[in-house]
């Protein structure tokens, strides 16, 4: 069974929903965030990267950073957001580019997490791991929710449903041409058959937030480590999360490029590909997006190619290493490019395909990087496979849009007197 339970959710104003509900912290980096700040006092970026009040020499990680994010959350409460008096839950709905998704906002347990009902199919980074419970634990909060998925369930469906009742409590699109909109829900009898609705799922998966969801639990257990009260039921025991079924969600690709071509030529680079992969030049980036799974698009030297794997090298593969991702590291980036470990090279970077086959042209093209590599999105269902198997894929390979904001609603660790 998976437990959520409602909660005392922290919330803007409602006038000042759409300036303080911000991007997640791992989206846009410290430089983007400061710009973003400039002219909006109010965002939310001032608690998830509070190194924007900072001197920019300031490390990420060092303890004023952490101590900024809880003095401005204190700020927040104070000034700008407001708590619910009775517990709730909340339906948060997405809408982008013609479609939209909706979830249940609500806490769940970290047993869940603890006792494998949480599947994963990332690793965490030490310190990224590290650096987000050092936040929470800081903050005294969750302020940005774990996206979670999970398979589709009719009833769950017409429950949601059923709650959207009334004008939405907050109603705002971003620049980016997404609109969020949310509902709080506060019956308790809708409450209680959506606690019961998920407590016969048997597992939800993690579609974006490794790191919140396994720091989130680190910190509860911390704290009921270091409890002799320690009961189950303290806020420290819950986390954040947005539950959204798997039949609504929609993967985009996650992209590479690198730095050099590992002392080889353009040409040589070609011809060691061609061991694997069929090559053909196409004139432009519309023609070079990959239209199927193990197709994929190399831009180099002002041309782009499409690369077609040779079937034998995937056909009796296991699941995860069908992942286009994985073969790309297994047939290009590791033998040929000398890239072994994707998360500490500084060789590689990623680049979500929300930006588009025209900004890895731009890198190359400016002499940023040497070539870049256009990958075909995995699907939900390939994702919930790998999981399922206890199987990790390649880091940066799953690539959600819209993003889910921070700041909308806040989960307190501190129980509520």
């Amino acid at each position: 069974m998976v437990r959520i339970k409602a909660f005392y959710g922290i919330r803007p104003q409602k006038e000042l929903a759409s300036r303080i509900a911000s991007p997640p912290y791992d989206v846009v980096d410290s430089a983007e965030a400061r710009e973003l700040v400039k002219n909006n006092p109010y965002s939310f970026l001032h608690v998830v990267k509070s190194e924007v009040d900072l001197p920019d020499t300031t490390d990420l990680y060092d303890p004023a950073v952490y101590r900024k994010a809880a003095d401005n959350m204190v700020k927040f409460r104070t000034n700008w957001m407001l708590q619910d008096d009775t517990p709730c839950m909340y339906i948060y709905r997405q809408s982008m580019d013609g479609r939209s998704q909706t979830g249940l906002l609500a806490v769940q347990h970290i047993d869940d997490y603890l006792e494998g009902k949480v599947r994963i199919h990332e690793l965490t980074r030490e310190d990224k791991e590290k650096d987000r419970i050092t936040h929470i634990d800081t903050v005294n909060a969750n302020t940005g929710p774990v996206f979670f998925t999970y398979p589709r369930d009719i009833v769950i469906d017409t429950l949601v449903a059923q709650s959207i009742t009334g004008e939405p409590d907050y109603d705002y699109m971003t620049k980016e041409n997404v609109r969020h909109t949310l509902w709080v829900l506060s019956d308790p009898d809708a409450i209680s058959r959506l606690t019961k609705a998920f407590s016969l799922i048997d597992q939800v998966y993690v579609a974006d937030g490794h790191h919140r969801s396994k720091a989130s639990a680190m910190v509860g257990k911390s704290r009921r480590e270091s409890n002799p009260h320690h009961t189950g039921n303290e806020e420290y025991n819950w986390f954040l999360s947005v539950l959204f079924p798997a039949n609504q969600l929609k993967i985009i690709d996650y992209n590479r490029v690198v730095k050099d071509l590992n002392g080889l030529s353009p040409e040589e680079f070609l011809g060691s590909i061609r061991h694997d992969f069929t090559v053909k030049e196409v004139p432009d980036a519309l023609s070079a997006r990959p239209a199927a799974e193990h197709d994929m698009a190399l831009y180099l030297e002002h041309r782009w190619y499409r690369l077609t794997l040779h079937p034998e090298h995937y056909a009796h593969a296991r699941p995860v290493e069908k992942v286009d991702s994985a073969l790309l590291t297994k047939h290009i980036l590791s033998p040929i490019l000398g890239i072994e470990n994707l998360r500490k090279d500084k060789r590689i970077d990623f680049i979500g395909g929300s930006r588009g086959l025209e900004e890895l042209q731009r890198l190359v093209d400016s002499g940023e990087m040497a070539a870049a590599f256009a990958l075909f999105p995995i699907t939900v269902r390939q994702l919930m496979e790998i999981a399922d198997a206890d199987e990790l894929m390649p880091p940066k390979t799953t690539w959600f849009e819209p993003k889910l904001q921070s700041g909308l609603v806040v989960h307190s660790l501190e129980d509520k007197s």
